[in-house]
């Protein structure tokens, strides 16, 4: 399997061989939630903007062909693949539910935490303070806690970032894609193959749901499909080890890649914080919303978002194997200007 992952054409077969199951799932999935009433009628939700009923077929469409292309691919069976679909058939089936019946904010969580626990004891945990590296190493018992803890706020939150940037149809996809087709990159500089070819599965299949997420939108991801496809590649982030690459400083390249969401999710968090207005419900003030205020438009707004997630990606890479110090500074800049664009998108002046 090592060698056959090392060529450049296992890779785009598991891509093209997850395209082509991604789009058969998504054309089947469609009629299912037809046939279901799995469907977003316009106007259900003061957020919600489009004017056809939509079914919600994306979650069903991706988890399934998640399953046959890792399957088609032989990683399947492997540890951190199965795992992964373990702990992440919670998060799809908690997200289900909520497309169907819509559940409270704080049940959908506990679905999270749940899912992140199943990973913890399946060994797939963070382990930067374990690491003599770290420059924050304790040496005791507390570090493994620390990690536990890192590992839920970690999973919990990409899980609720990609399921808060699924604001505009194909964006989450689209930097879902750009995030998958970054990882693709180190892991095969790592030598981790498994987590390769996964993230070749996850290229593939968010190239697939694109053609039917994208506006005008044939399906749309629902919970089930926005948070799966978040878990998945918070996952990715987590087992990845980088070679020869500091602890120090090759904790930001996972930041940086999935940067966006992560972005949009603070500019949420903190704007309805800021005005007194609960955190957990569907509005429009995400980053996309805030572009559009500011006179951008829907395809441009995309555009840029998609822009800024190549643009850190690159970044991370580059980054990666600098000294701890130039990488820790590199990442500090990019901190301070997402503060500044934060408080500029934020403006009490041009946003209620």
């Amino acid at each position: 399997m090592t060698s056959d992952i090392l060529s450049s054409a296992f890779l785009f077969e598991a891509i093209l061989i997850s395209l082509a199951t991604a789009l058969i799932s998504s054309w089947i999935g469609i009629r299912l939630a037809v046939r279901w009433g799995w469907i977003d009628e316009p106007g259900s939700a003061p957020h919600k903007q489009h004017t056809s009923p939509t079914p919600l077929a994306g979650g069903l469409a991706l988890f399934a062909a998640m399953i046959l292309s890792s399957w088609f691919a032989g990683i399947l069976d492997l540890p951190e693949v199965w795992g992964t679909f373990l702990a992440g058939s919670v998060v799809f089936a908690f997200g289900i539910w909520d497309d169907i019946k819509t559940i409270p904010p704080f049940v959908k969580l506990i679905g999270q935490v749940t899912a992140a626990v199943v990973l913890i004891q399946l060994g797939i945990y963070i382990r930067i303070f374990e690491s003599p590296e770290f420059f924050l190493h304790l040496d005791s018992p507390i570090d493994v806690y620390i990690d536990w803890l890192l590992t839920i706020l970690w999973m919990t939150g990409i899980t609720n970032a990609f399921n808060f940037v699924d604001s505009m149809d194909g964006l989450a996809v689209g930097l879902g894609g750009t995030a998958a087709a970054f990882f693709m990159l180190v892991t095969l500089d790592a030598r981790q193959f498994t987590l390769t070819a996964f993230s070749a599965v996850i290229i593939g299949i968010c190239v697939g749901l694109y053609f039917f997420n994208s506006p005008p939108a044939k399906l749309f991801l629902g919970d089930s499909g926005s948070q799966t496809l978040g878990f998945f590649l918070a996952v990715l982030a987590i087992v990845y080890r980088p070679l020869g690459a500091n602890q120090s400083s090759s904790y930001v390249v996972p930041i940086m890649i999935l940067g966006v969401p992560i972005f949009d999710m603070a500019l949420v968090i903190v704007s309805r914080l800021r005005r007194n207005k609960p955190v957990y419900t569907a509005a429009r003030d995400h980053s996309y919303h805030r572009l559009l205020s500011y006179g951008v438009g829907p395809t441009r707004a995309v555009l840029i978002m998609q822009v800024i997630s190549l643009t850190l990606g690159c970044l991370a890479v580059v980054v990666l194997n600098q000294p701890p110090l130039i990488t820790n500074l590199v990442f500090i800049f990019v901190v301070l200007l997402s503060l500044f664009c934060l408080l500029l998108l934020d403006s009490k002046q041009r946003w209620s």
